[in-house]
């Protein structure tokens, strides 16, 4: 079957490999409010609209009783508005070190570009986010036809799909079967399904291993593989149509 558009995400699929700064950024927020949370609490909303991302976080029931346990109170809106000022404050200071394009990404897109599909992308950043972002990925060669931000689409984020579904439209798509969207999160996965689309999750440099490239390149190959596969599951398990162990896998598939 013939692709028309591809639509994929930024931090850790195309840019930042890791997606480590927006994770520092909410580790550092946190802290500063008196709340300490972990690496993997951190990832589990990971791809979503960062003020949704904060307000999940707050929501499990183990970061609510930390907060009680501070505040002696439950956290309320004005704690969820309070931490995004913090983490949006820390992590603009923190995008130059998550803007370098991850492997492969410049040679996938002049591929596709070589095809005639095209390209779109969503993303959990606000457009004060993504614009740094997406200003040095031009510099570096890589630039989407389109992008949208929740921001653009009344604020709904993932795992809403009108992101998508303003892809779409700015992409002229005829046919929403033949477009694939690739992410790095499960939330990128639950946007896609919900959108009616096929979804690919990127294993190497996502959200969902949460390795450095140093990190990972130190592993033994055995190591590497059962990370793989443990991370695979968790893309299929939330409803992947499929799985790229990075983003060279797609042009097999296509």
């Amino acid at each position: 079957m013939s692709v028309e558009a591809v639509i994929l995400d930024w931090a850790g699929t195309t840019v930042d490999y890791g997606c480590f700064a927006p994770v520092q950024a909410f580790l550092d927020a946190f802290t500063e409010k008196g709340i300490e949370v972990s690496l993997a609490e951190v990832r589990q909303p990971m791809g979503m609209l960062k003020r949704d991302h904060i307000k999940t976080m707050l929501a499990m029931p183990q970061i609510q009783a930390r907060f009680v346990n501070k505040y002696d109170r439950n956290s309320e809106d004005k704690d969820i508005d309070e931490l995004l000022v913090i983490f949006t404050d820390k992590l603009m200071k923190k995008l130059a070190e998550g803007t370098e394009l991850k492997p492969y990404v410049l040679e996938v897109f002049n591929e596709l570009k070589t095809r005639g599909i095209k390209i779109g992308s969503t993303t959990g950043y606000t457009t004060q986010m993504l614009l740094p972002v997406a200003s040095r990925a031009a510099e570096l060669g890589y630039k989407p036809d389109v992008m949208f931000t929740p921001d653009d689409v009344n604020g709904l984020g993932r795992p809403h799909p009108d992101m998508i579904f303003a892809n779409l439209e700015a992409l002229q798509v005829t046919d929403k079967a033949t477009v694939i969207k690739i992410g790095d999160t499960v939330s990128d996965i639950k946007e896609a399904k919900a959108a009616g689309i096929k979804a690919f999750g990127v294993l190497e440099g996502s959200s969902v291993l949460g390795m450095s490239e140093t990190e990972w390149g130190i592993l033994s190959d055995a190591d590497k593989e059962e990370h793989r596969n443990a991370a695979k599951a968790v893309f299929l398990n939330a409803g992947a149509d499929g799985v790229l162990t990075d983003l060279r896998d797609l042009m097999d598939y296509l």
